[in-house]
């Protein structure tokens, strides 16, 4: 062995070095020649760490085998470093100098319980006696206490020696401390666990209450839920009761309107009845409304029924003309076979006989023993032949056309507005519209004509007056009233509108609004026009046939109304014709008044 020349301390630095270098919680003894001469008493507990010290480390165990001779720890002791081995005796210092509330064994008791289970196993074996080479090996001196020489070895194995009964003293006191510590953390980690399972036992209560609470919240919001369902049925109930007590008031009133509009009508109906009776009575007194003539008068006219002297035929009986009282006229004889003759006889002169007009035929007299009437003779006959030529006559002019649709509606209204009630004809057309030499037009055969209730006969036409049979021509009936039996005044607007197209078209009426409806759409309205007049006024004359084919519409609603809308519309065009008439005659220088003359029927007239 090379020893290194040293040199050599004087000896009391040896334990005075030792006593600054070694911690608080151990005592030192110095002892000289066999003498304890000083002693350094602990000033603090041997200190408790969760983390295993050094030399309990199964490494620092295992080391240590190599030192366990006493000859071997001055190899130790020179092989070894300064700066390796100070820590050790720096963490002894550590643990000495800290105050018993800050050692660990706080946070042991808050560890984890595999920590303390970790560290239970730890701890659980005996402690290892203090050796001298563990000692030696935790208490590491810096470089310039290394001994040179092998007097200062011998002199710290002698010191070592004479402290480690004192050391051996400590150890038993740090081994109880331990036994403390160990129990009061076994306690300590009695509670944590007690302290867990009361936490974990909180939990789920915590989490039970939780769950009933949401139960609860949800049976809370389904009963308001409920409760709400059950306030919005009563509202709606509510709303239904108000409903229904508005409803049953609102039916009160129209009940009570109702029968007051009943007990009107009940005294409007005993009033027209009464004014009913009242015409009925007054047209029963016929005495005074018509001559009367005997059969003698008749048969002279007539010559005897000379059929040289008959101008016509009807369902009703022959037409004759005759010179009575030195004045042309007709005289209508009822055929003894008419079942429905003899009432429309009564009626007829029932009608003709309380009603004078210029647009009516005139009633002259009556032979009621024998069914024979007497009209004033119409020199142009009826609008039929005319429209057909019959007997070879000239055309009528446009003008002149116009001028008899405004007479035709003018008479027609007048029996619409007739007093006490309103006048149906029911059978108009053509056959029944005389023309007189001025070419003024007169309805008659007003044999089938029906009073009608003013309530019929209202604008609305609300009511109607129900007919149990219908009558008219073909052709010319109205549809609704032929299909229903419902008779107004609008039936006779129906029979004006065919009539109407008649009169600029001269064509059957059979589908004649069809014909002029398609020759309208098509843009050939010209063709459809009477082609022996040549200067139609095409424009008026579309005007007259839209006129004419609203007239002449399926429903009763969609008809115009006569007096509003027919008839301004009808005079407007006859307006027309005058001024043409007007500018022509103006027009004429040569002739004044003068003009061909024509015949119409049996007698030749002049017309202008």
């Amino acid at each position: 062995m090379n020893l290194m020349p040293c040199r050599k301390f004087r000896n009391p630095d040896v334990p005075t070095c030792l006593m600054k270098m070694v911690p608080d919680y151990c005592t030192v003894h110095v002892i000289h020649k066999g003498k304890a001469i000083q002693v350094k008493a602990a000033k603090a507990p041997a200190p408790f760490t969760t983390l295993p010290p050094k030399q309990f480390s199964q490494s620092s165990i295992e080391s240590d085998g190599y030192a366990r001779s006493r000859g071997d720890w001055k190899k130790i002791s020179h092989q070894s470093s300064p700066k390796a081995n100070r820590p050790s005796v720096d963490r002894l210092a550590g643990i000495a100098k800290a105050p018993s509330r800050e050692r660990p064994l706080s946070g042991a008791r808050t560890a984890p319980q595999k920590d303390f289970d970790d560290y239970i196993d730890f701890i659980a074996p005996p402690r290892p006696s203090v050796t001298r080479s563990s000692f030696s090996d935790d208490v590491d001196f810096p470089m310039s206490m290394e001994l040179p020489s092998m007097d200062f070895a011998d002199s710290m194995e002698l010191s070592t020696s004479m402290s480690m009964e004192s050391l051996s003293s400590a150890g038993k006191d740090v081994e109880a401390e331990m036994r403390r510590l160990r129990l009061e953390l076994k306690q300590t980690m009695e509670m944590y666990n007690s302290a867990c399972k009361e936490a974990v036992d909180a939990k789920q209560k915590a989490a039970q209450m939780h769950q009933m609470k949401v139960e609860e919240s949800k049976k809370y919001q389904e009963l308001r839920n409920a409760e709400e369902e059950a306030l919005a049925l009563v509202q709606m109930e509510k709303a239904k009761c108000r409903a229904a007590l508005e409803a049953a008031e609102a039916a009160q009133r129209i009940a009570e309107l109702e029968a007051q509009k009943r007990l009107r009508a009940e005294w409007k109906a005993k009033r027209e009845a009464e004014e009913r009776r009242r015409a009925t009575d007054a047209m029963n007194n016929t005495d005074l409304r018509y001559r009367r003539y005997s059969i003698d008068d008749i048969e002279a006219a007539t010559h005897k029924f000379d059929r040289a002297l008959k101008i016509g035929e009807g369902g009703y009986g022959p037409v004759y003309k005759a010179v009575m009282d030195h004045t042309n006229v007709a005289i209508k004889i009822l055929r003894p076979d008419a079942s429905q003759g003899r009432k429309q006889f009564q009626q007829e002169i029932e009608v003709l006989s309380c009603m004078r007009h210029p647009n009516m035929v005139l009633l002259l007299g009556a032979c009621p023993e024998y069914g024979c009437l007497v009209y004033e003779y119409m020199d142009y006959g009826s609008l039929e032949d005319r429209l057909c030529r019959r007997g070879n006559t000239l055309p009528i002019p446009w003008n002149i056309r116009f001028r008899i649709a405004a007479d035709i509606a003018t008479g027609l209204l007048f029996l619409h507005q007739a007093k006490p009630e309103p006048l149906v004809h029911r059978d108009l057309k053509p056959a029944n519209i005389l023309l007189d030499h001025n070419f003024v037009s007169k309805i008659s055969d007003v044999g089938l004509a029906r009073l009608v209730p003013n309530s019929a006969a209202a604008a609305a036409e609300a009511t109607q007056y129900r007919m149990t049979s219908t009558a008219g021509t073909f052709c010319y009936i109205d549809p609704e009233y032929q299909q229903t039996g419902m008779l107004t005044t609008k039936s006779d607007i129906y029979s004006l509108g065919i009539m109407l197209l008649q009169i600029i078209t001269a064509r059957s009426p059979m589908g004649l609004t069809h014909h002029v409806e398609s020759a309208i759409e098509r843009g050939t309205f010209q063709e459809v026009l009477d082609p022996t007049v040549t200067d139609w006024p095409v424009e008026e004359a579309m005007v007259f046939a839209r006129l004419a084919l609203r007239c002449a519409e399926l429903r009763k609603k969609d008809r115009p109304d006569l007096g509003k809308e027919i008839l301004p519309e009808l005079n407007r065009l006859r307006c027309l014709g005058q001024e043409y008439d007007a500018s022509k005659v103006s027009s004429s220088s040569t002739t004044c008044s003068s003009s061909a003359p024509c015949s119409f029927g049996n007698d030749d007239v002049s017309t202008s």
